[in-house]
């Protein structure tokens, strides 16, 4: 990605697994037309599986310890809590690069992938927190769709070497971001770290307000 972004001539690159199926016409210019504007640094799609069930509707950190997919697993159909969060353009802290479009200078000013430290996992949240860092907003729209065969060509993480390389992964970037990947601002503190269906957190993850004892 870094090589082909670098030989680039377009304003806009487009970081784009090779397990996707495009469904509707239009993704493309949903995409772009957010990826043009200058407050904003990368733009994410709304993602399925090939059943039709939520793959991805954003990325948030702290999820699982690291990042996870909030409404993974829902149907197409779930409205996903009251906000409707899975079905509405939004500002999130990070989307996957899965299917990720950025100008290529806002690309290059992140330093675009950790090609050493993040080969395989994690470099598209470490990326989208560099750019938020620069003072850009990340953002998912859902009316961009795309079906997804999630690692149809790169296999499971299932081997003992791909294991070790994960963990790894999770040690670098836990390193680089520390307990600020605990604290997405994308994602209310009274819901829970340990699930990515958007529930309540039991215990609670933020202390009560103390009692007033009047003036």
């Amino acid at each position: 990605n870094n090589r082909a972004v670098a030989q680039a001539k377009g304003e806009i690159v487009g970081l784009l697994n090779n397990d996707l199926e495009a469904v509707h016409p239009e993704w493309l210019d949903e995409l772009v037309a957010h990826a043009v504007r200058p407050e904003i640094g990368c733009v994410g799609a709304k993602l399925y599986y090939p059943d039709w069930r939520i793959q991805h509707a954003g990325v948030i950190t702290g999820l699982g310890g690291v990042a996870g997919h909030p409404f993974k697993g829902f149907t197409r159909e779930e409205p996903g809590t009251p906000q409707f969060r899975p079905h509405v353009l939004q500002n999130l802290t990070t989307v996957t690069a899965a299917c990720l479009l950025v100008r290529r200078s806002v690309y290059a000013e992140a330093g675009g992938l950790d090609e050493q430290g993040l080969a395989v996992a994690f470099n598209d949240v470490d990326f989208c927190l560099k750019v938020q860092a620069r003072g850009y907003r990340n953002l998912f729209t859902p009316f961009a769709e795309l079906l997804h065969h999630e690692s149809a060509s790169r296999g499971a993480e299932d081997s003992p070497e791909k294991i070790r390389r994960f963990q790894k992964e999770i040690e670098t970037i836990k390193a680089r971001w520390g307990d600020a990947l605990l604290s997405d601002p994308a994602y209310n503190p009274n819901l829970t770290l340990d699930s990515e269906d958007w529930s309540l957190a039991y215990p609670p993850r933020t202390p009560p307000y103390p009692l007033s004892n009047g003036p």
